[in-house]
């Protein structure tokens, strides 16, 4: 017996992320424009690595609190009173390994084998991978989409429950559409949830990256406070911090023994100095957010009307996030166009077969990056887009 076959069917089963191919096939080529990935191109703010930086020359390299410095569970609940309106208490915020760490940690809260989770699909992969390696089964809802733009229709979500479903997995804003759920959605989502005795995994790390007046719509907005909601949360998007691995759960108070035991078990806790800058992130970080998101306005404005003027490629101009998701006329294979873009463009983009059902067609382009270089980039696609 070869030593791969006696490892968990569930390990075995865990799919090679159809980003990641495309990244190992044309990372080392020279002059290529990576917008593969889901991040910008600017390293992390002085503000955020100089408080770092001190917390690790005062010595601050030893265990600390599983669920998080207390400094770091205050700032959080500060930046949620401002940014949502409402007054949040410490007790309510967990501090994870990564975003990734706190998707890992509401599915093992929530669901293992024979379970079920539902998600909105297309969708950033890890979620559905996640679920499948815990033992649950995830299960696809496919967001329509028409000339009106992409949208949920809950009746779909309703008929797609079953006796094993445990939990609604629901991003807003959406990676990789761009989706926004408007606040009649997530009420009749929430009332969804309430009514079939589920949980909602709430994934909002792009509301403030949101294109409308304001953050995007929230579960805060509509929630009670004994609803049966985790919201998962990174420190990657907003502040250029995608390799600090640092996020957060929210939850309810009585939870947080639980969720600190769960943290116990994986990673025992965030490094103390990585967790100082994320203090300074959240109380120093509001004005670097806002220009980050007029940044990508602009960015998302210049991709479109470039790609537009082609008339082959066909999207939904995002109303959150940082991605467009277009078709190209005569392209139904992403993943064989995905790598003959690398190899013909010089440009790195995500496959939509890397995203699930109703993204097979599309690609993915992440557009939070300089002008200069998305001008080139997209002008190397429209050339692209005349060939085929």
């Amino acid at each position: 017996m070869d030593v791969i076959e006696t490892l968990r069917t569930e390990a075995l089963a865990a799919p090679e992320s159809g980003i990641v191919a495309v990244v190992k096939h044309g990372r080392l080529r020279e002059g290529l424009i990576p917008l593969w990935a889901g991040e910008g191109d600017l390293p992390t703010p002085s503000f955020i690595t100089d408080a770092a930086a001190r917390a690790l020359a005062n010595g601050e390299t030893f265990y600390t609190w599983q669920k998080g410095i207390p400094e770091l569970r205050q700032a959080l609940a500060r930046y949620y009173g401002r940014h949502f309106g409402k007054r949040f208490a410490e007790e309510e915020f967990i501090v994870t390994g990564s975003g990734m760490h706190a998707i890992q940690l509401a599915i093992d809260a929530l669901a293992g084998k024979g379970d079920e989770v539902i998600y909105l699909s297309p969708a950033w992969p890890n979620f559905a991978a996640a679920a499948g390696v815990a033992g649950a089964t995830p299960v696809p809802v496919v967001l329509d989409q028409s000339g009106n733009g992409w949208s949920c229709d809950v009746d779909k979500i309703a008929s797609a429950i079953t006796p094993r479903t445990k939990a609604l997995f629901i991003n807003t804003p959406s990676n990789p559409t761009g989706w926004t759920a408007d606040t009649e959605t997530l009420k009749a989502i929430l009332d969804l949830a309430r009514t079939r005795n589920l949980w909602i995994i709430a994934d909002e790390i792009y509301a403030l990256f949101h294109y409308g007046h304001g953050r995007a719509p929230s579960f805060i907005d509509v929630m009670a406070d004994e609803d049966r909601i985790l919201f998962v949360n990174s420190f990657s998007k907003n502040w250029a911090m995608t390799g600090w691995r640092v996020g957060w759960i929210k939850t309810h108070p009585s939870l947080q023994q639980v969720f600190e035991n769960l943290i116990q078990y994986s990673t025992s806790g965030v490094a103390q100095f990585m967790q100082r800058g994320a203090v300074a992130a959240l109380d120093e970080g509001d004005g670097f957010i806002a220009e980050q998101v007029e940044r990508a306005r602009a960015a998302r404005d210049l991709v479109c009307d470039i790609l537009g003027a082609t008339g082959k490629a066909r999207f939904t101009v995002p109303q959150g996030a940082f991605y467009l998701f277009f078709t190209v006329d005569g392209i139904t294979d992403s993943r064989t166009a995905a790598f003959d873009i690398v190899d013909r463009a010089n440009v790195g983009l995500a496959p939509g077969t890397a995203f699930g059902p109703g993204g097979e067609a599309f690609l993915r382009l992440c557009f939070h990056r300089r002008l200069d270089q998305l001008e080139e980039a997209a002008n190397r696609l429209a050339k692209w887009m005349k060939t085929v």
